[in-house]
This record gives C-alpha cells, structure tokens and sequence, in this order.
C-alpha cells in the first residue's frame, strides 16, 4: 500500500490493488498536520466514553449479588421448632423466589456447649450433637443452597417425625453423596462446629432460644416468623419479587411479648442446664 499526497488539492489518496480511495469531503480542509492532532484530542475522549459504558454493563450482576440480603438462621437438629421452621417457613424462600434476593446461611450449632475436655454438649443430647455436625459439613461440601438446603429440610422432616435414626436415607433422597459422613469421622466436621459456636456465641444480642433469625445483622427475636416482611424491607433493589408484593407491611414491637402459638427452645445463660418451653 501506498500513500500520495497531492499539495494542490490536499487529498490524501490510498492506491491499494489499483484501486483509489478518497478520504471523506468533510476532512478536505483539514491540513494533514491538523488533522493527527484532531485524533489526537478524540482518542482521550473515546477512552473516557468506554470507561462510563463498560463498567455499568458488566458490573450489572455484581451489583444484583451485593443487593443481596442476608438471612441467617442459628437453629439446632433436633429442636422440634427449629424443625418446624425450616420444614414449613423457611422453604417459602425456595417456593416463592424469594431466594434470588437473599443470602441464606445455615449455622447448625444452636444452644449447644463446649465442655472443659472440648467434647461437644448438646440440649437434645448424643444424636443432635451428631446431626449439628453432618448437617455442618454438608453445608461445607456442598455450598450451593439450592443443595444443601434440600439435605436440611430432610433431615429435619425426619426430626418432626420422630424419625432421625434415618437420617442416611436423606443422601438418597436427595441425591447427594455421603461425603458429610467422612467430613464427620475425619474431625473435619468438629472444626466447623467449633468455628459455629463461636459465632454463635458472639451474637449481638445474645441469642436467648433457637430459632434465631438475623436478617442484615438485625435479629428479628420474637418476631422471627415474620421473616420475609424484614426481607422485602431489606431489599434495596429496584425491582422487588411479588412475594415482597404481597407481604405484610407490619413490624414487630420489642415491647410486645411472643406469640404462645410460636414455641422456642430456651437457652440458660449458665450453660449448665438447657430446657425446652413449648405450648
């Protein structure tokens, strides 16, 4: 390719595969000089363009993820109202696609101790020690909610049926595999539950029965059965679910006492005895 430059009409000519191709007439009155340096000034310009553009398009998802509400509820395997809970309230989030706003986070330690020997004490004894653990690993192994939500709600269906001894059938169930059982004989499951109770234990304010539900770090206390109108609240996207359509505008008052129709398990401060208060 070759460049021709004629100083009489001043019009830059391109000879490529014998073919001629004159510039655009608007650039006629553009000395060559002039006109590098108009593309000169242009090409900040275009750059300052595509860093306004760009970001706002491919950053559309992160900002749908950090609009994300966080949802964290402090329970334990074996208490019949944690049970209750998950099985019947909490599975609304999945029902709904209320779930596409929110964080879930599942801490399986509940009202549960350590002892002096560092050997775990459970309100509901031996097994829910156990189950707290394999319900803490499979949230581990299989960090997807949508996954290890579907182990929880099993096994806790099993517990509001007096039926926990079968928690295995719950890997078929769901078609997980039993990795939660080598994640519970390896100790590798002992260090989550430890990492758990400290959570839990650090708790603002102390958590004082379980189910324990913190949506943004505020904890909803009594009024944690109506955890999907704090959700809505919560939600500062521009386009809400319809559940959050539909839901209840009405806020819980501290000074209000709970409802006899939403039964808890209590925790003693000591640490000594735990007890469990129903209706």
């Amino acid at each position: 390719m070759s460049l021709v430059v004629t100083n009489q009409t001043r019009i830059v000519v391109y000879h490529f595969q014998n073919r001629k191709m004159k510039m655009p007439t608007f650039l006629h009155s553009f000395p060559p000089r002039s006109f590098f340096f108009f593309c000169f000034l242009l090409l900040p310009l275009l750059l300052l363009l595509l860093l306004l553009v760009s970001p706002s398009s491919s950053s559309s998802s992160s900002d749908s993820s950090n609009e994300k509400v966080t949802v964290s509820l402090y329970y334990e395997s074996l208490c019949p109202y944690c049970a209750d809970f998950i099985v019947n309230h909490l599975v609304k989030l999945f029902q709904t696609g209320l779930i596409s706003i929110v964080n879930l986070r599942l801490i399986p330690w509940g009202n549960a101790w350590i002892a002096h020997n560092g050997t775990f004490l459970c309100q509901h004894g031996n097994d829910e020690c156990l189950l707290n653990t394999i319900e803490a690993c499979a949230i581990t192994i299989y960090p997807d909610v949508m996954q290890h939500f579907k182990f929880v709600r099993c096994l806790e269906q099993l517990t509001l049926e007096n039926q926990h001894s079968e928690w295995v059938s719950c890997f078929r169930r769901t078609g997980l595999g039993t990795s939660p059982i080598d994640c519970y004989k390896s100790g590798n499951g002992k260090a989550i539950e430890q990492k758990y109770a400290k959570e839990t234990d650090q708790l603002i304010p102390p958590h004082k029965f379980v189910p324990w539900v913190v949506v943004n770090n505020l904890a909803l206390q009594e009024d944690f059965q109506n955890f999907v109108i704090y959700i809505c609240k919560a939600y500062k996207g521009n386009v809400k679910p319809d559940a959050c359509r539909s839901a209840s505008t009405r806020i819980y008052d501290s000074n209000e006492k709970m409802s006899p129709f939403e039964p808890v398990c209590y925790v003693d401060r000591n640490k000594k005895s735990y007890f469990t208060i129903g209706h």
